[in-house]
């Protein structure tokens, strides 16, 4: 029986790369990439010559039959993002889910996730939050926002940074314009930045200064003032 590594890659800063990544990824049979191109840059920089194939969200209902029956087989297979850790608003989950239901050894490493630098580096309460990930694009979007209106864990979104002012807006409307938050983008790499306030104070400096990169929102509970 094969085996599957779920390996994180760095976010930005590739000295975040850990040596037993290294290591698992030069010695396992295939790597699965989410894009080929992307992570062969990554090998290619820590001379991982270990062969590569494309899993990603628009392939991976259709290829994990396929990747079980090779594991089960005997063959070990690591599976990395673009960035960051497997399975954490990229694709991963089916795959893992697909192993452990057949009795497939699983290990993730850690490493580099988004979130947890900027909830850490927030200022909010950090004992207890709620990871959402990507809000709903449409369908299903205000709903959220009413349901979540009264948590009162710490939240946490990735946004898309032609999306931000428009979700700052709403956290504005939904938790109202005081409610404390904190938007970190390009985290690791050259031009990481942190911005803290309240949900108007945070939009009125993105509307003067539109954002770029990769970003993550970090938002006050209900109860934080």
């Amino acid at each position: 029986m094969g085996k599957l590594y779920l390996v994180p890659t760095p976010i930005g800063n590739l000295e975040d790369m850990t040596f037993r990544a290294i290591k698992v990824l030069k010695e396992v049979d295939y790597i699965l990439a989410e894009d080929t191109r992307n992570s062969g840059k990554l090998l290619k920089h820590f001379e991982i010559g270990t062969p590569m194939q494309s899993h990603h969200m628009h392939n991976e209902h259709k290829t994990v039959e396929n990747l079980v029956r090779r594991m089960q087989a005997g063959e070990t297979l690591a599976l990395i993002s673009d960035a960051g850790t497997p399975a954490i608003s990229d694709p991963g989950f089916l795959l893992t889910r697909a192993c452990v239901e057949n009795n497939i050894e699983v290990e993730c490493l850690p490493g580099a996730t988004a979130f947890v630098p900027a909830l850490v580096n927030s200022g909010l309460p950090n004992d207890k939050f709620v990871f959402e990930g990507f809000l709903p694009d449409k369908k299903g979007r205000q709903t959220r926002f009413l349901a979540l209106a009264e948590e009162n864990r710490t939240m946490i979104f990735y946004v898309s940074p032609h999306k931000l002012n428009k979700t700052l807006a709403e956290f504005a409307q939904y938790f109202g314009s005081d409610r404390p938050l904190s938007v970190s983008r390009e985290l690791s790499k050259m031009h990481e930045e942190t911005v803290r306030g309240n949900a108007e104070e945070v939009l009125k400096h993105f509307e003067a200064k539109p954002a770029k990169g990769e970003i993550v929102v970090v938002v006050g509970g209900k109860s934080v003032k």
